[in-house]
C-alpha cells in the first residue's frame, strides 16, 4: 500500500439482528450481543471520521440495518458529510412510511436481498417466509427513486435457476444484480458441503449469465462474482489488506473486510478506544499484511503478488490456520489440496442428494444461523 492510500469505501455494520436465518450468513458463528451495539452518536463520530479520512461511500449492512431505530438519523449526518449511501437490507421492514423518511433523511441506493426466483425455495432458503414483504420493498424503491441493486447469493440450492433470478431482477426494475457464489465464511463454512456448486452446474450457469449480461445490457447491470474454489488462482484480497476498505463491526471493532473477525492471530482495535484515522495506518492489524515482507514461499518470488496480493488472508487462516500461507484456491499452493478435498466432499454430498431412477433432488439440509437477542431501546 503507497504511505499516502485512503480508503474508498466504510461498511458500518449496524447490527448483527436479523429476521432471515441464511445458511451462508457471512456473520460470526458467536454473534456479538445487541447490547454492545455501538450508539447513534458513536455512529456519528465515525462517520465523520471516515470521511474526514477520505472515504466517499457508505455502506449501511447488518444483519438488518432496518432494526436500528436511529436509521433516519444516521443517514441524515452522512448525507450531511458529503457521503454517498448504500442501505443493503434484506427488505423487511422498509415499509413505505420508512423509505420516505430515509430518501428525505439523504439515502441514494438501496440494496435488496433474494434467495431465489421461487418462492417456496427463496423462503426455504431464508428460513422465514420472506418474498412478498420483499417484492412490495422493491416496488416502494423504485417507486421513490433510488437507485436499486438486487443480490442474490448463490451456491448449490439455487444455482440452476440463475437465469430466472436476472429476469426477475430485471422484471422488478434492478438497475443492477450482483450474482455472487458463496464465500465460505461464517454460517457457509459449516454449511460448505450443501452449498457448494458441482462444476455442471457453473459451467451451465456461465453462458446463461453470458447471454442474460447482453440482453440486459443499457438497462440492467448484471455483475457475475465467480466461485474461488473452482479457480486457478484466488482473487485479489479487497484490493489489496487495508488498502481500500472499512468494517465497522455492531462492536465497534473495524476490520479490513468483513470476514477478517475469524483470524485469532489479530486483534481488531475499537473505534471505542481509538480514532479511525490511527486504526487505519497505524494499527497492527491493519499493518499485518500490507506490502510484502509477511509473504512466505511461494508467494515471496511469484509474478503475482503484486496481481493477487497472495489472495484471501481470511481463507488462509480458515483453512491452514495460519494467515501469511498462500490462499490454498491458488494452485501453486502448497495447501491446495485442502481445496480438491473440499470440492470432493461437496460433490459426494450433491450425489447423495440424487442418484439417476430416484426422486428428484432432496434440498440441501442447511443448519441455520439463529436469532439474536435485541437491546432495549436498539
Amino acid at each position: 500500500m503507497r504511505p499516502d492510500a485512503r480508503p474508498t469505501t466504510l461498511l458500518a455494520e449496524l447490527t448483527y439482528r436479523c429476521p432471515l436465518h441464511c445458511p451462508y450468513c457471512s456473520n460470526p458463528l458467536d454473534l456479538a450481543r445487541a447490547d454492545a451495539e455501538l450508539s447513534t452518536e458513536d455512529w456519528m463520530r465515525v462517520v465523520s471520521e471516515a470521511r474526514a479520512l477520505g472515504v466517499l461511500q457508505l455502506g449501511l449492512s447488518g444483519g438488518e440495518p432496518l432494526l436500528r431505530k436511529d436509521l433516519e438519523t444516521i443517514v441524515a449526518h452522512a448525507h450531511g458529510v458529503g457521503l454517498y449511501q448504500t442501505l443493503v437490507t434484506s427488505g423487511l421492514g422498509l415499509t413505505r412510511a420508512r423509505a420516505e423518511r430515509l430518501r428525505a433523511a439523504g439515502l441514494d441506493h438501496v440494496q435488496i436481498s433474494f434467495q431465489d426466483s421461487e418462492t417456496e425455495n427463496a423462503e426455504r432458503i431464508a428460513g422465514i417466509r420472506s418474498v412478498e414483504h420483499k417484492r412490495t420493498a422493491a416496488a416502494i424503491v423504485r417507486e421513490l427513486g433510488f437507485a436499486f441493486t438486487i443480490n442474490a447469493v448463490l451456491h448449490r440450492g439455487n444455482l440452476d435457476h440463475v437465469g430466472a433470478i436476472i429476469d426477475m431482477a430485471a422484471s422488478l426494475g434492478a438497475d443492477r444484480i450482483e450474482l455472487a457464489n458463496t464465500q465460505y465464511y461464517g454460517w457457509a463454512m459449516l454449511n460448505r458441503d450443501a452449498l457448494m456448486p458441482t462444476r455442471a452446474q457453473l459451467e451451465a450457469a456461465e453462458p446463461i449469465v453470458e447471454a442474460a449480461t447482453a440482453r440486459y445490457k443499457g438497462t440492467m447491470q448484471v455483475l457475475y462474482v465467480l466461485p474461488d474454489y473452482y479457480q486457478m488462482y484466488p482473487k485479489p484480497c479487497m484490493g489489496g489488506w487495508g488498502s481500500v476498505y472499512l468494517v465497522v463491526a455492531p462492536d465497534g471493532r473495524v476490520l479490513p473486510c468483513q470476514a477478517a473477525w475469524q483470524i485469532e492471530t489479530l486483534a481488531f482495535d475499537s473505534v471505542r478506544d481509538h480514532p479511525l484515522e490511527w486504526i487505519w495506518q497505524e494499527s497492527p492489524a491493519f499493518t499485518a499484511f500490507r506490502g510484502e515482507s509477511w509473504m512466505q514461499a511461494p508467494c515471496r518470488t511469484c509474478d503475482r503478488r503484486t496481481i493477487d496480493f497472495g489472495g484471501c488472508r481470511c481463507q488462509a487462516f480458515q483453512l491452514t490456520g495460519d494467515a501469511t500461507q498462500a490462499d490454498p484456491v491458488c494452485v501453486l499452493s502448497p495447501h491446495h489440496g485442502l481445496i480438491e478435498a473440499a470440492l470432493e466432499s461437496g460433490a459426494a454430498v450433491a450425489s447423495a442428494a440424487h442418484r439417476p431412477g430416484d426422486a428428484p433432488d432432496e434440498p440441501p439440509a442447511y443448519q441455520y444461523r439463529g436469532p439474536v437477542r435485541a437491546a432495549a431501546g436498539a
